[in-house]
């Protein structure tokens, strides 16, 4: 079994310390070496041609945002951001992510050997998830039995028949890994007039309000992070917050945002299988929904679920995924009816928002 090689790059001698540690005790990573600042990295990439790269945010000498965007334009390869949760962290990462990183750690802010070894399985598993990633997927994953994997139906149970209460079309949109960038190009090629959009990404609820902020600043819809009991409108992108799952209900008159708290699904919450149950339910035939890159493969029943219900479901193909993990299993599950590179699918999603409407989609 060949290991997944990893750098650590972090100022802190002791988080250089307990990230070594506890990936060298998986016995499917070896830490090849630490670097305490981007310049020391940069050369340790060159002579120890590392698998992953976990690379702090705050370093003396260059800073590791100006590290990553030189490293991806140079020598692309899958970078774990460790950033803190702060607000101020949560900016940072999430341009680390539009630069081209995989994915994030958290940095606890105090008790960093306590908070950090709680959480060693994660890192262990993002790391792993990392070398996964294009354009350099050379890893098998061990999959981490963790927890209990629960459905939808911890959350909501599955109707009956498919709802389409209100008649106009609202889009969905799913997205983990990769998926911070992904949405961000379609939300800035919708219009300001486009159908209520409902995004449900894997993101920590620290991150999601941020998150929010930076998509309604590129987007010429208005973007927030949802509220529960919030009316649907059109020209509104809606955000799922990173601690409940995003459902969408009809309350008589209209489209609300209801937001639960209700267990992981999928090891998730949010979960994309609860957001698109929700809207089996209540939209049904005038739901248009995409899954976006992403690992595993939350979602995919979900969109089955949508296909079922009449709606109009597409995914992102492999070619343009930094994941092909669940838009791949929404694949194999046949519920996804197209399958279109990122820079394709704002503009299919109008155009089947506007059939849609016009009742002209058929299954």
């Amino acid at each position: 079994m060949e290991r997944v090689r990893v750098l650590v790059v972090d100022d802190s001698a002791l988080v250089r310390k307990l990230m070594s540690a506890m990936l060298a005790c998986d016995p499917e990573i070896e830490v090849v070496g630490t670097a305490a600042d981007p310049l020391i990295a940069r050369e340790k990439i060159k002579q120890l041609a590392p698998d992953v790269l976990t690379l702090d945010v705050e370093m003396p000498r260059m800073d590791g945002l100006t590290f990553l965007e030189n490293l991806m334009r140079l020598r692309p390869m899958p970078v774990v951001m460790v950033s803190s949760l702060t607000t101020q962290g949560a900016e940072v990462t999430l341009r680390a992510l539009e630069l081209g990183a995989v994915d994030f750690l958290a940095k606890p802010g105090s008790d960093l050997a306590n908070s950090f070894g709680a959480s060693a399985q994660e890192i262990c598993a993002k790391v792993k998830l990392a070398a996964k990633a294009k354009p350099r997927a050379r890893t098998t994953v061990r999959k981490l039995d963790v927890a209990p994997r629960l459905s939808a139906d911890a959350v909501l149970p599955r109707a009956q028949s498919a709802g389409s209460r209100g008649g106009s079309p609202i889009i969905a949109i799913g997205a983990s890994t990769g998926g911070t960038e992904a949405v961000r190009v379609v939300l800035e090629a919708m219009p300001p007039d486009a159908p209520p959009i409902l995004v449900t990404q894997h993101i920590p609820a620290a991150f999601s309000g941020p998150f929010a902020a930076r998509m309604d600043r590129c987007s010429a819809m208005r973007v927030c992070e949802a509220h529960d009991g919030q009316p649907i409108q059109s020209g509104h992108a809606y955000i799922a917050p990173g601690s409940h799952h995003l459902l969408v209900m009809w309350d008589g008159a209209k489209y609300v945002c209801r937001l639960h708290d209700g267990p992981p699904v999928n090891r998730h919450r949010p979960s994309v299988d609860v957001l698109f149950r929700s809207l089996a339910a209540s939209a049904g035939a005038a739901t248009i929904a995409t899954l976006l890159t992403g690992m595993g493969d939350d979602g995919a029943r979900g969109l089955l679920e949508l296909r079922q219900a009449g709606a109009a479901t597409l995914v992102q193909d492999e070619a343009s995924s930094v994941v092909w993990g669940m838009p791949g299993a929404a694949w194999k599950l046949d519920a996804a009816r197209e399958m279109l590179p990122l820079d394709h699918i704002a503009a299919r999603l109008l155009a089947l928002a506007r059939q849609t409407h016009t009742g002209a989609i058929s299954a």
